[in-house]
């Protein structure tokens, strides 16, 4: 199963290992095995290469569906990527896919924000689908953050941040709130000392939305 993914990793990696130069932290905090949701923000079309790289295990990254309906939709599908309608504010259809990978015991990718975010600020409300699937499932919670630029030769290489894995609360706002505050707090440690210290994240109570499922 996924070998078109395994195969299209295996000619991929050196090649955007080699061209942008990323630096991966923390990758031990992915389990080598087991269930887990690792969610984080979303910055380039590139992120779920970086995330893949990071790991040797397949990786099933919610995708907007429109890539799927795309001419290049063959190739998401092989790649194992859910499809996300963006438009839609419910989306079961996802959420069933990845609560049953996720009971297969495999890796689900989620990006909290829903959509790309070209911030080091996590600035967009944080949708539930990440806090649920840990809460229905058991499964851990890997929360990343990404920063730094996909050019050539760029001063600030693309950069991510795992942090450590920690299990749902019991209770989707809350679960949903800790991966926030885990999220923000990776992104600021992520940044040079002097944007660090300037920024100041919006309280999740002031950014969040009405929760879905």
């Amino acid at each position: 199963m996924y070998e078109f993914y395994k195969a299209a990793r295996a000619v991929l990696k050196p090649v955007f290992l080699l061209l942008y130069r990323p630096r991966i932290y923390g990758r031990e905090n992915i389990p080598a095995n087991g269930a887990a949701v690792i969610a984080g923000n979303h910055k380039h079309a590139f992120d779920p290469l970086m995330i893949d790289v990071s790991t040797p295990r397949v990786v099933r990254t919610l995708a907007k569906k429109a890539l799927h309906d795309g001419p290049f939709g063959g190739f998401f599908r092989s790649a194992g990527t859910i499809p996300v309608d963006l438009h839609s504010r419910r989306n079961p259809a996802a959420l069933e896919a990845a609560l049953a990978a996720l009971k297969s015991g495999e890796l689900v990718n989620v990006s909290p924000e829903a959509k790309r975010n070209y911030t080091n600020e996590l600035v967009l409300p944080f949708k539930f689908g990440a806090a649920v699937m840990a809460e229905r499932t058991g499964a851990l919670l890997v929360p990343y953050a990404i920063t730094g630029e996909y050019k050539i030769l760029a001063k600030h290489r693309p950069k991510i941040v795992y942090g450590k894995p920690f299990r749902a609360l019991g209770d989707a706002e809350q679960t949903n709130k800790l991966l926030y505050e885990k999220i923000a707090e990776l992104l600021k440690q992520s940044m040079p000392a002097e944007e660090f210290a300037k920024k100041h994240y919006t309280p999740y109570e002031d950014i969040n939305h009405e929760k879905t499922s």
